[in-house]
């Protein structure tokens, strides 16, 4: 199976990625055992398919050291040059404090080790407190170590579009912001993607497909209760959909979906996807890999085997106007992680 070129970005003059990353939380525990070996042979059934970009992270619990792995096993098997198809991108979620260049370099180091590389290909970094200035510190740090060659590209995960500009104002260059975008949540379209449309960052996106349910699992189907929802990921994204409207609005999102998804030969998630990867700004959208548990190759490979037209997208409008507005609920992107 072979993705075709407009599954590719060229990200930086040195990063061409896919622009569905895998997501690795879920290697993290909250979705269940992973068996490692069957993690990695999983890996290289992705990385075939022509889905060479991870989206990790230091927390993900052995996310980084799955990297690794995979990272020796493929020089061993198909040579050094292999490795120029893989994209990896971390993060680093430190504690809010002071931060020292010496912190900040042994926590880089760390993932440097873990992930068998020299340099990283870009590390998004995420901080708790915005009240707390010592992150443009750490960010002053990275830059040096980026200029050391230790970091290829920074990014950030989950800052909002004031700190994302104060971070531009103080003179550091973000390639990428990792913000929540799904057509439930809606937030970056406020303030966020005009910003890095000013500013040539891209927004890679997480919570896209909700979870799974922007699936056809669940069309049709009764609001689903606590214990239903078997996953972190489940669980997260129903109380998005709660926000945004309820299980009535959703079931009326979903049957939209299923019908343009019929017309176009796809999935309900494949649309979901595709919405999202055709809004400005977006470089590529995170979905998770469930790996050696359960693989979504050849769903996903279908987003790049259609267009929405105009009529699609209206349709799918038509049934957001009637959402709540979670800007006014919770706050511009990554607030929910800040109240």
């Amino acid at each position: 199976m072979n993705l075709p070129a407009a599954s590719r970005l060229q990200f930086t003059p040195d990063l061409n990625i896919c622009r569905i990353l895998n997501g690795m939380w879920q290697v993290s525990g909250a979705h269940g055992r992973i068996n490692p070996n069957a993690a990695i042979e999983t890996m290289f059934k992705y990385l075939d398919a022509g889905f060479t970009t991870w989206d990790l992270a230091d927390h993900y619990g052995p996310a980084e050291d799955f990297i690794g792995e995979f990272r020796c096993q493929l020089i061993d098997t198909r040579g050094k040059d292999a490795l120029s198809q893989v994209q990896a991108f971390t993060k680093w979620v430190p504690r809010p404090g002071k931060m020292t260049k010496k912190l900040v370099e042994e926590n880089i180091d760390i993932s440097l080790r873990r992930m068998n590389v020299e340099s990283l290909d870009l590390m998004q970094f995420h901080w708790w407190e915005y009240q707390d200035k010592n992150y443009l510190d750490a960010l002053k740090y990275m830059a040096e170590l980026q200029t050391e060659g230790k970091i290829k590209h920074l990014g950030l995960t989950n800052f909002d579009t004031e700190n994302l500009k104060i971070i531009t104002e103080a003179g550091i260059k973000i390639v990428s912001n990792q913000v929540q975008f799904s057509l439930v949540d809606r937030r970056p379209e406020v303030n966020m993607v005009e910003f890095c449309q000013q500013h040539d960052i891209k927004l890679f996106t997480y919570g896209t497909v909700c979870g799974g349910l922007l699936s056809e699992n669940y069309l049709g189907k009764p609001e689903p209760r606590g214990f239903d929802l078997s996953t972190a990921s489940l669980k997260k994204y129903k109380n998005m959909i709660d926000a945004w409207g309820g299980w009535q609005l959703f079931q009326e999102l979903l049957a939209i979906l299923k019908e343009i998804a019929n017309k176009h030969g796809v999935s309900i998630s494949n649309v979901a996807v595709r919405y999202i990867l055709d809004q400005p700004t977006v470089g590529g959208v995170i979905v998770g890999a469930r790996l050696g548990v359960s693989e979504h190759i050849e769903d996903n490979a279908k987003v790049f085997s259609f267009s929405l037209d105009t009529d699609d997208r209206d349709r799918i409008n038509a049934v957001s106007r009637q959402s709540r507005d979670l800007y006014q609920l919770i706050g511009d992107c990554g607030d929910e992680y800040r109240r």
